[in-house]
């Protein structure tokens, strides 16, 4: 007799439907998974022997062959432990028959407890879209699951405890919706802490009302990545589409946690600047989220900029303009969300201190047209503001009153974001940053006065067609922030001086 059991895969960032074949045959005893799996799943035999004979049941002496359909996708992973081993159960006639609107995934030990698997909120997903009722998950992975709506979600801690409930004799309780506790998740530091810089409070916060990329730059001490590790205290509200999206990335990579499954925070990533090409891309024998997807509805921010390896920058530029990221690689290619605000900061030179009031730089002309060669012009001309970091006055750092708190600074650009949401309504545009240049056309019209200033600006900084429209995707925030329909020339001009910094000379 052949038993089908229902379970899960994963293909990249999306879930797919399994069909697990069990069929007990005469012969010397035997167990063969076939299917194209990996090696993972061809180690699935000894735990799934083992937790079958450790749960009370006895494990059958003939030959047994298990296929993972559909046969000609590549099967990757820990997640059809559990099915196996209830096909074979059922097979056995340990278990009568299994419901026909249930699917199940889950990697077990040896003693027959079911251990977490990682990228549950996608396979959920796709289950409660092919017409699973009832999806049976480890016990920590059952809160992630729920996140998927309307299904029926089984936490199950043993497979003992599995067979009890199918049998009908000890019925495991549906696990209730999880809801996120507004009160809970890490807390972010807050502007209050940072004194003095107020302009480049200022160009944060158009940053974060528009979702434009930034670069810092500025002497050692100048607190750069103090005000870039305070940015998402200001960013606005995850929406519940972002923090699904958001959530599935890092469900896939395994790093979502079971007390806290929904990602409701923006993500703020900050790798090393010896990260490889493919620790920021992605990648693998199968392809899985590197440091630009994790980043995705949030921020990547890359300290040190001039430090990183040439060919590891060069690969933001592609995501930058497309919020996507193909991976091809001989086993398959991924498409992986990559729409994040890049932040990074860097030094005027190697020593630091060029262009510093104390003289204190040691670097030739020469050395310091070397470090800044180190990024290219095309990386460059995608980031929108270019902001100078000067060292803190003494002052400033004596000042008695309390510096504005993130709290204050956030309401403004959700104000800002709700004009944006608004105005991008039924498209797939979230912010300023993305519109396209039919939305540029349309929503950043410029009048008499801010033509002759955009031309001027055009000639003298050697503007390119990209950053012309950047220019105007900032006006554009600038005008949202103070509630302006039209951009006016002030608009327009605090936004060209973001892109006049020297780094670009």
């Amino acid at each position: 007799m052949v038993v089908n059991v229902r379970s899960l895969g994963l293909s990249g960032l999306s879930g797919y439907e399994v069909n697990v074949e069990c069929f007990l045959s005469g012969g010397l005893p035997a167990f063969d998974v076939v299917g194209l799996p990996d090696a993972a799943v061809r180690e699935a035999r000894e735990r799934v022997r083992a937790a079958v004979k450790n749960c009370g049941a006895k494990f059958p002496v003939s030959r047994i062959t298990v296929n993972l359909a559909p046969a000609s996708q590549r099967k990757e992973g820990t997640v059809y432990d559990l099915p196996i081993a209830l096909g074979i159960l059922t097979a056995c006639e340990d278990i009568r028959h299994l419901p026909q609107d249930a699917a199940f995934i889950g990697e077990l030990s040896l003693s027959g407890a079911l251990r977490p698997v990682a990228g549950v909120l996608p396979m959920a997903l796709h289950a409660a879209r092919c017409g699973v009722k009832q999806l049976f998950v480890p016990a920590e992975n059952a809160a992630e699951a729920t996140l998927a709506g309307d299904i029926a979600v089984y936490g199950v801690e043993t497979l003992s405890q599995l067979v009890l409930h199918l049998q009908g004799e000890q019925l495991i309780a549906p696990t209730p919706r999880w809801t996120p506790d507004p009160a809970a998740g890490p807390s972010v530091p807050d502007f209050a802490d940072v004194m003095g810089q107020e302009n480049v409070k200022r160009a944060l916060e158009i940053a974060a009302a528009g979702g434009h990329n930034v670069l810092l730059m500025g002497s050692p001490g100048s607190g750069k990545s103090m005000l870039a590790r305070r940015l998402p205290s200001i960013l606005p509200d995850m929406t519940r589409a972002e923090s699904l999206q958001t959530t599935e990335v890092y469900s896939v990579a395994g790093m979502t946690s079971a007390s806290h499954p929904l990602i409701t925070q923006r993500p703020f990533r900050s790798p090393h600047h010896t990260a490889s090409p493919v620790s920021l891309s992605g990648g693998g024998t199968m392809p899985r989220p590197g440091e630009i997807s994790l980043a995705h509805n949030g921020i990547l921010f890359l300290d040190e900029l001039p430090e990183f390896d040439k060919a590891a920058l060069e690969t933001l530029r592609q995501p930058l303009e497309d919020g996507c990221l193909t991976i091809t690689r001989v086993s398959g290619s991924l498409t992986l969300p990559s729409r994040f605000m890049l932040v990074c900061a860097m030094n005027p030179c190697r020593c630091g201190w060029y262009g510093h009031p104390s003289g204190r730089c040691t670097c030739s002309e020469s050395q310091v047209e070397h470090y800044m060669r180190r990024i290219s012009g095309p990386l460059l001309d995608r980031i929108d503001m270019h902001i100078e970091v000067p060292s803190v006055e003494y002052e400033a750092m004596r000042r008695r009153e309390a510096p504005e708190s993130s709290a204050a600074v956030r309401a403004r650009v959700n104000a800002a974001r709700e004009i944006q949401k608004k105005r991008f309504a039924g498209t797939a545009v979230t912010c300023n940053a993305y519109m396209t240049p039919a939305m540029i056309g349309k929503y950043c019209a410029l009048d008499a006065a801010g033509e002759k200033l955009m031309k001027g600006a055009f000639d003298r900084l050697g503007l390119t067609g990209r950053s012309h429209d950047r220019i105007l995707r900032m006006a554009r925030t600038i005008a949202d922030l103070d509630g302006c329909e039209n951009i006016q020339a002030a608009h327009l001009a605090e936004a060209i001086q973001y892109r006049s910094n020297n780094v670009l000379k």
